[in-house]
């Protein structure tokens, strides 16, 4: 018998330092900072590669309730920092304008030494994420889960999209971000690991070749994360807005309680190839939810926004065994208007094209429901 998981959530996120006047993002990282200490009074800030990012990270959450408090908390704290520094914070995957060729890297020594080491598609990497943790303490039903869930994952990324602009471009992609960081190694969907033995052979072969020090240095989609007992979803773009974030996270708790509780019948879901899941995840990257994914089961298109619906269906006991009801209620919302990716692209047309507008925007949304 597998032991139910505790589905404790944690949940980390990547924001972008503004310049309110200029509305580009800002190097400032280090004036967050107490002597290149990380640990703040309120709240854990993480340098990122880039000196223009900040990464924060709530602390163990054993329900949705609260994790959406904590985060609420978490995006107060860092948007009020940055007031009081006189710069402001933006939840966007991607900038509308600045550019990485203008953006330094964190002096830090072990950011030079990834820059040292990816070179160019380090200092490309300006991009922002939110990154999901369900507490799964059984290694091999994480390994499970994780296969099986990643026919999924182009679901999630296509309900968070927020990335469209890149450089000043609209990029015709919903999601930009997704597709920057593939060129990173060990990254993307991962491939089928059969069994806690296979994935730990993996990284044992990977580590033993020099290639990685453990497997932190593997960056997949979704993995077992390497410190804690947990399952990391790594899809997401970060959401600007609070309650489109914790209904994403409230659907990827349901999925992990949908999939012990089949593994417990010794049921589970159909694995298929990452080939197979690599198309949906483009489309979901270029299309968000206006395109067609593939349903692999029936062998046919059908439009993404359909095949969310189904898999909220698939889930709706576990919604309410969990009582998330309420928090998954803006999935619906973003199934008639859009994400952010949309919402960003409405005010790009409608200010003739003025990005710094679109950065206005991402500010205020940032803001909403916070406590400054």
């Amino acid at each position: 018998m597998i032991p139910r998981p505790s589905l404790n959530i944690g949940i980390e996120e990547e924001y972008q330092i503004i310049d309110p006047e200029t509305r580009a993002m800002r190097s400032f990282i280090t004036q967050f900072l107490d002597d290149d200490k990380v640990v703040m009074i309120e709240r854990e800030i993480k340098p990122e590669l880039h000196a223009s990012m900040v990464e924060l990270g709530t602390p163990v959450c054993t329900t949705v309730a609260e994790a959406r408090d904590e985060l609420v908390k978490q995006r107060s704290f860092i948007a009020r920092l940055a007031r009081d520094k006189g710069v402001a914070v933006v939840a966007a995957a991607t900038h509308p304008f600045s550019r990485w060729l203008d953006q330094p890297i964190t002096p830090l020594p072990r950011y030079v030494g990834v820059l040292e080491e990816m070179q160019a598609l380090a200092q490309r990497l300006l991009i922002f994420g939110m990154h999901v943790h369900i507490g799964i303490e059984d290694r091999a039903f994480a390994v499970d889960a994780m296969n099986v869930v990643r026919y999924m994952l182009p679901h999630l990324l296509a309900l968070s999209t927020s990335s469209p602009f890149w450089m000043g471009r609209k990029t015709g992609l919903k999601s930009y971000r997704s597709v920057v960081f593939e060129d990173f190694p060990r990254s993307g969907i991962p491939d089928i690991c059969r069994t806690v033995a296979d994935y730990d052979n993996l990284v044992g072969a990977l580590v033993n070749c020099g290639v990685i020090p453990d497997a932190s240095k593997i960056w997949w989609d979704v993995r077992p994360h390497h410190k804690y007992p947990t399952l990391e979803f790594r899809i997401c773009d970060i959401c600007p807005k609070i309650d489109e974030a914790i209904a994403i996270v409230a659907l990827i708790q349901a999925l992990v309680l949908w999939l012990w509780k089949l593994r417990r019948q010794n049921l589970t879901f159909r694995i298929y190839r990452r080939d197979l899941l690599s198309e949906n995840r483009w489309r979901a990257s270029r299309y968000g939810l206006d395109g067609k994914m593939i349903d692999f089961g029936k062998t046919q298109e059908a439009p993404t926004r359909q095949l969310i619906r189904e898999l909220l269906d698939l889930v709706a006991e576990e919604v309410d065994e969990l009582g998330v009801a309420p928090f998954i209620k803006p999935i619906e919302d973003m199934l008639i208007h859009g994400t952010s990716a949309d919402r960003q692209l409405r005010v790009f047309d409608a200010t003739d094209g003025d990005l710094r507008a679109v950065v206005d925007h991402l500010i205020a949304e940032t803001k909403e429901g916070l406590d400054l």
